[in-house]
């Protein structure tokens, strides 16, 4: 290819479709820094949902109707709010919005705040992108280690597109899904990319227990993240050394040592039992 071709997605193909969503909301900071982001790759469509939705996991609304109405929020860009969960978003943009049209590329974010590690169970943000995947489209989830609403988006822009191109190109295969944080730290301080495995951490929780205006009890959940994986391949080793993190995930909840390891058969089991359990 001539130094100056455009990449084969943009020459062969026309330009992408990429879905953009998040779960903090569509007026969000992190979801406009990932629309500029998106939009010198392809043509975007924005489905985000109408609130912040933080902690959704993969919630969907099945008991009340769901709203979806298109706002003008991005200059040029085509967006819709929705009432939903941010699943719901991205069934709405497969199912309503563009429907008989080919996501090439659903991306979600950018999240305030990490989603490495055990976080990613909790998570709209990467729930969103992982439905997307269960549909076939290649999608990644991007978060910034940065939960406030002035989060400063600038020094994560050039790594989110360098990763977007990747998963534009077909050495990315479809439905594949890529959970990817970003430290906190000012551009010249990020000392690259490394993709890793998720490590193995918990929540030690606790509830404040107050009570409301009326002397009824409530419970407000705390607690702390708890690290139980030393080791220099993980998600939260990279991000703590100044790294971006790049996961592989995957919807495939399955204990595959555990499969080989577990079996309810005995010495006394009848061959009945054996068929059905063995």
């Amino acid at each position: 290819m001539r130094a100056n071709a455009c990449s084969h997605y943009l020459c062969d193909m026309g330009k992408p479709l990429i879905l953009v969503t998040n779960d903090d909301g569509i007026v969000a900071p992190g979801i406009r820094a990932l629309v500029e982001v998106a939009a010198q790759l392809g043509e975007v469509v924005v489905v985000a949902p109408d609130s912040p939705q933080s902690g959704q996991g993969h919630a969907i609304t099945i008991r009340e109707p769901l709203r979806l109405q298109h706002v003008r929020v991005f200059p040029g860009i085509e967006a819709w709010e929705s009432s939903g969960t941010p699943v719901d978003c991205v069934k709405l943009a497969r199912h309503v919005v563009l429907k008989n049209r080919r996501i090439d590329l659903c991306v979600s974010g950018i999240n305030h705040g990490s989603n490495a590690s055990i976080n990613i169970i909790y998570s709209g943000t990467l729930s969103a992108a992982m439905e997307a995947s269960l549909e076939g489209i290649k999608s990644i989830g991007f978060s910034l280690l940065d939960h406030s609403f002035e989060a400063d988006f600038e020094a994560s822009k050039p790594w989110v597109r360098r990763i977007m191109e990747y998963a534009l190109s077909d050495r990315f295969p479809p439905g594949k899904l890529l959970n990817v944080n970003i430290p906190r730290l000012p551009a010249d301080q990020i000392r690259g990319i490394r993709v890793c495995r998720q490590a193995e951490a918990r929540w030690v929780e606790d509830f404040v227990e107050g009570r409301d205006p009326h002397g009824q009890p409530y419970y407000w959940l705390t607690g702390k993240f708890v690290n139980l994986d030393p080791k220099d391949d993980t998600d939260i080793w990279a991000l703590e050394n100044g790294y971006i993190s790049v996961v592989p995930s995957m919807h495939d909840l399955t204990d595959y040592l555990m499969l080989k390891q577990i079996s309810f058969e005995d010495e006394t089991a009848t061959s009945e039992s054996a068929r059905l359990f063995g």
